[in-house]
């Protein structure tokens, strides 16, 4: 599905024409600069969201018990990827709602928008998911990280995983829990008891 999504924006953005400008590449660098914030986002508020009560009894979403099926069988791997039905819900009405917000308040500015950058970001981003299941993936499998990047991803990931699931949210970036205060020196923060059941949300 995010295959067929990324063919289809190219192809789009191919279509649209128009030789690339100064807007194509800032469209890039504003998807590159806005996604690890998304991620850390989802991550905290949508896939740790605890279950709310409605006409008397708890109730959860299906994002967010799923993630907590990751929590308590991280190495499953069946419960890593996106289901279909969630990489739907991005590819057709997150990504477009981000775009199109940044789009409509680049017009409200006056600034000249034009459906080719649009095209650009919308395709970036469809990149960037892709990059997010492949690098969730191998954090999950034996895959040994060889760079300094991804040991640093690879031990902040699996540290919210077995140490304590407050902290570190970020898969393919550690820049937005940076930022946002969740990345902080391990020997500082107490092993959580909850971190594979998130049984506490």
């Amino acid at each position: 599905m995010l295959g067929a999504g990324i063919a289809l924006a190219l192809i789009a953005r191919v279509a649209a024409g128009g030789p690339a400008t100064w807007r194509d590449p800032l469209a890039v660098a504003a998807m590159l600069a806005i996604f690890p914030f998304g991620e850390w986002a989802i991550h905290v508020h949508l896939l740790h969201l605890r279950p709310l009560r409605w006409r008397g009894r708890e109730r959860e979403l299906v994002t967010a018990a799923s993630h907590r099926q990751h929590h308590e069988r991280p190495h499953h791997l069946g419960l890593i990827l996106l289901g279909p039905a969630e990489a739907l819900a991005l590819l057709v009405g997150a990504v477009p709602l981000v775009v199109g917000t940044g789009t409509g308040l680049l017009a409200l500015a006056g600034v000249d928008v034009r459906v080719g950058p649009v095209l650009t970001a919308t395709l970036t981003t469809y990149v960037l998911i892709a990059l997010y299941e492949w690098t969730h993936l191998l954090i999950h499998t034996a895959h040994r990280p060889r760079t300094r990047f991804y040991r640093a991803i690879h031990r902040a990931h699996r540290l919210h995983h077995f140490k304590n699931e407050h902290y570190w949210h970020g898969i393919t970036s550690t820049v937005a829990d940076r930022v946002l205060g969740t990345a902080t020196d391990h020997a500082s923060v107490e092993r959580s008891p909850t971190a594979r059941t998130l049984a506490e949300r």
